[in-house]
């Protein structure tokens, strides 16, 4: 992994090491023990274990949404029975390999994404993004070009497999459907100094049951509106990404004007708006998380593809302030 050394700090590392407890090797090379996660424990998540008084689930009740005339029992929420599709009139019919998957090691694509493509922050939101790029992106996976930072974060390296088995036909039809639903507003940003403490389980944040609050430092701590609602998959229930003070405003200086140099201002290819261009991705309103692991990833060359190398200049010199801004200002745009 390329770990950038500017003026004798490690660019992905040494900023925000008193808020992690990060230690950075030199440039050149990681330590084996060292990973994404070492690096942003915040994005590259891997779960906590459970509290020893933890009580499971009981997997017979009966269980329901706001706004679904549906219920299920617990245990009918699982992979191999495909999404729950708590909302069908807010999205369109899904196509069988959204609904079922396909084939061997080709699951439900809305089982994690959701139904509507919205998606949470351990995975990608589809919805609204070019049928082009979502194409692209499972094209780079079948190549062995697009990677994770941290295979252990069970999403990513989940992905990774699904992309690599899955047809270009599958992608097509997956593409077609994610990139005709119109992505709504899903994160609240917050900017501020204390945040909730919290835990890491379902690779996301879980605040702790009287756990208080904690400096938020250099990071986001994104975590669901409604726990309940997020475990029952529901494609209504949305996100607050707690976020530095000042944080928004620092982003936008770096992603409109490039900030004196620092980075490319990311107006150029994405739009001014930050809703994408032609083949070029949508930025607003996703999730920060889940983009502050693309910028890394980006920047160590674990995503190699086809139109990785445009991002170069723009990730070459990014510290981990500098994501935690860029990523606090895309969230908060409106989609």
């Amino acid at each position: 992994m390329k770990i950038r050394i500017l003026g004798g700090a490690a660019v992905l590392g040494i900023v925000a090491a008193c808020a992690s407890g990060v230690s950075i090797g030199s440039a050149g090379g990681l330590p084996g023990t060292e990973t994404a996660n070492s690096i942003l424990p915040w994005a590259f998540v891997l779960n906590d274990p459970a509290p020893n008084d933890a009580l499971a689930p009981d997997q017979d009740e009966v269980v329901s949404v706001p706004g679904s005339a549906l219920s299920m029992r617990r245990s009918d929420i699982n992979l191999s029975n495909g999404p729950p599709d708590w909302h069908p009139d807010g999205h369109p019919s899904m196509p069988e390999v959204v609904v079922r998957g396909g084939g061997e090691g080709v699951v439900a694509c809305a089982y994690c994404h959701l139904p509507n493509g919205q998606g949470k922050p351990e995975n990608a939101g589809l919805a609204g993004q070019p049928f082009d790029y979502i194409v692209q992106q499972l094209e780079d996976y079948r190549n062995g070009l697009r990677r994770t930072g941290e295979p252990r974060m069970g999403p990513p390296a989940f992905m990774m497999r699904i992309g690599a088995a899955s047809t270009e036909a599958q992608a097509r039809v997956a593409a077609e459907y994610f990139s005709s639903i119109e992505f709504k507003p899903w994160i609240r940003v917050v900017e501020t100094d204390m945040v909730p403490v919290t835990r890491f389980a379902g690779s996301i944040h879980q605040v702790v049951e009287g756990g208080g609050v904690e400096p938020i430092g250099v990071r986001v701590v994104e975590i669901p509106e409604d726990l309940h609602r997020t475990q029952l998959r529901d494609d209504a229930s949305g996100f607050v990404a707690y976020v530095p003070r000042g944080a928004v405003e620092r982003g936008a200086n770096l992603v409109n004007t490039g900030g004196d140099g620092r980075t490319v201002a990311c107006t150029i290819c994405h739009g001014l708006d930050l809703r994408g261009i032609g083949p070029v991705p949508a930025l607003a309103g996703r999730s920060p998380s889940y983009m502050a692991r693309q910028l890394y990833d980006l920047q160590q060359g674990h995503r190699d593809g086809l139109w990785s190398d445009l991002m170069d200049r723009a990730v070459a010199n990014l510290t981990i302030e500098d994501i935690v801004n860029i990523v606090a200002y895309t969230a908060s745009l409106e989609p």
